[in-house]
């Protein structure tokens, strides 16, 4: 019998203040994350729009595949998110692994301080989220830091916007650093927080876009989605495994 894969929501923060623009752009990246999962149904929703999380389910079922658009894990992918699913009568639905906590995005990571480092000479500035509640999101970036740091052989730094040491407290490192966004799209931390932070700091060196709009981004999700797609019969259902 033809193969039913689960359906698949995509779900990211959002921007309380003005959901609109980033519940746009999460949709053009699901859009080209389901260009690479042909037969499978891909959707998106913010946590920052009203009832989008509840909808979304509604219409794709009791059983699915929620990827966290995330860049850690903790609190939000291990409590909320499945509380809002069990809210939504969803008991079926299974949080994969957050963006961030993919091997496949460190490995990236590696790659796109590698591609800023032909041409400037560093150190690496990586600039996170964190949390003044939890140790997860900054374990997660140092973690990173030290790959990058291993693997390239360089210096590096993190710096976060909600705990110590923050980027506005960056120290004079030279006109040739180069300061990597670890976020997962383009929201007010990006365009406002961190130029504003860095300004701060006088900071001369490089600001790259963030992480989460490289290029490879559509596909690196697609193939976690996939990993944890299992295949059913049309006389199954996708249940938590």
């Amino acid at each position: 019998m033809p193969a039913v894969l689960p359906p698949v929501l995509i779900v990211a923060h959002g921007q309380p203040s003005d959901p609109g623009p980033a519940a746009a752009e999460l949709a053009n990246l699901t859009a080209k994350v389901a260009a690479h999962l042909p037969g499978q149904t891909v959707a998106s929703a913010t946590l920052a729009e009203p009832d989008a999380l509840i909808k979304a389910i509604a219409s794709l079922g009791p059983d699915g595949l929620l990827f966290p658009l995330f860049m850690a894990g903790g609190w939000f992918t291990r409590t909320h998110l499945p509380a809002r699913l069990t809210a939504a009568g969803a008991q079926g639905w299974q949080v994969l692994e957050p963006l961030g906590c993919l091997a496949s995005l460190h490995a990236l990571t590696v790659k796109t301080a590698a591609e800023a480092l032909q041409t400037r000479a560093g150190p690496i500035i990586l600039a996170a989220h964190g949390s003044s509640k939890s140790s997860v999101p900054s374990d997660i970036a140092g973690h990173v830091a030290a790959k990058i740091r291993t693997e390239l052989g360089c210096e590096v730094h993190v710096a976060f916007i909600d705990q110590t040491p923050q980027l506005k407290d960056l120290p004079a490192i030279g006109d040739h650093a180069i300061c990597l966004p670890f976020f997962a799209a383009s929201g007010g931390h990006v365009t406002t927080d961190i130029p504003e932070a860095l300004a701060s700091a006088g900071f001369s060196g490089t600001l790259l876009a963030a992480l989460g709009l490289r290029l490879e981004i559509p596909a690196l999700i697609a193939e976690a989605i996939r990993a944890a797609s299992p295949v059913c019969t049309q006389d199954c259902r996708y249940k938590r495994g």
